[in-house]
């Protein structure tokens, strides 16, 4: 499913069936498997605890009104001093409502004690707190776990949702959908993605082809005839496809392309010479035009080659 973010699934499933041309996304597939695989099996809890981005990320936007999972001390007692040192199993204080069942010890999944307060490794799953509240339930008293606020819990008020960091989340939000907007209102009238094959090959008359696949996306609401041109340099013409093919609306096609040239565009006689070359993609018969433009090269051979 992962793949499927950069390749198509109907791609995919052709591709894994010819290995060697496509070494790249078997690496990265394996790659993929063997990190789920060590995180799943081996390295489990201790992901959250030790490489998760999010704990890091919390404890720089966390604050005071942050909603996160806490503890009500000042009902339940404390079970930590200021420096994290554990008092007792049970807190000793007077009319503290907490058991010391640990309930919520022995459920959290990263094998921390919610009653520390905030700690990196805290998940916010909030299985402590239906744990606790079980528990409490049967004595008749609210859950001394709960998704509320520090500041809410000290001054036993509502938790502030609007304040300046809040506010501040959201501008930054609007910016950015609108940004996105933006973006997608630009989209391309059709896709177009191309690789080169082999590097060139050279026929008896002195012609040199390189060769290509062009895989096409109709992304319209109805069927058009499709071709294209290389438009930076006239000495470059086109051998395959030799005239336009028809794509379905929405539909895919993978058309193998072979330019060429008669003329001698070597500028070197000990290496190759790479031409760039842009490539202009079009509806043939649209009334508008639906176009992209690519970026590929074309590779001549030196001079010695060529004798």
């Amino acid at each position: 499913n992962l793949m499927w973010y950069f390749v198509p699934p109907e791609d995919f499933f052709n591709y894994i069936q010819n290995p060697l041309e496509h070494k790249y996304l078997f690496i990265f597939w394996l790659g993929f498997t063997i990190a789920l695989i060590a995180i799943v099996v081996f390295i489990k809890e201790n992901f959250c605890i030790y490489m998760c981005p999010y704990s890091r990320v919390q404890s720089v936007l966390y604050d005071n009104d942050t909603i996160m999972t806490v503890y009500d001390y000042k009902r339940g007692g404390e079970v930590f001093d200021a420096k994290g040192i554990k008092l007792w199993k049970k807190p000793e204080a007077l009319n503290a409502e907490c058991t010391g069942c640990e309930a919520c010890v022995k459920i959290c999944p990263t094998h921390i004690d919610i009653r520390k307060g905030m700690q990196l490794e805290c998940i916010n799953c909030l299985e402590c707190s239906d744990a606790c509240t079980k528990v409490m339930g049967k004595l008749g008293k609210m859950t001394l776990i709960s998704w509320t606020s520090p500041q809410s819990i000290e001054d036993r008020q509502k938790v502030r949702y609007m304040r300046f960091k809040t506010i501040g989340y959201i501008v930054a939000m609007v910016v950015v959908f609108s940004g996105l907007l933006m973006m997608g209102s630009k989209k391309e009238d059709m896709l177009l993605n191309i690789n080169r094959q082999e590097l060139y090959t050279i026929r008896d008359n002195g012609r040199v082809e390189n060769s290509y696949v062009f895989l096409f996306q109709n992304t319209q609401k109805q069927a058009y005839d499709f071709y294209f041109e290389v438009q930076n340099n006239a000495e470059i013409q086109i051998k395959r496809p030799s005239k336009p093919f028809r794509i379905e609306a929405g539909e895919k096609s993978k058309q193998v392309v072979v330019l060429y040239t008669e003329a001698n565009l070597a500028k070197d006689a000990q290496k190759d010479t790479h031409i760039p070359l842009e490539i202009r993609a079009y509806a043939v018969d649209s009334q508008e035009p639906i176009e992209v433009f690519r970026k590929s090269v074309f590779i001549y051979p030196p001079n010695k080659s060529l004798h």
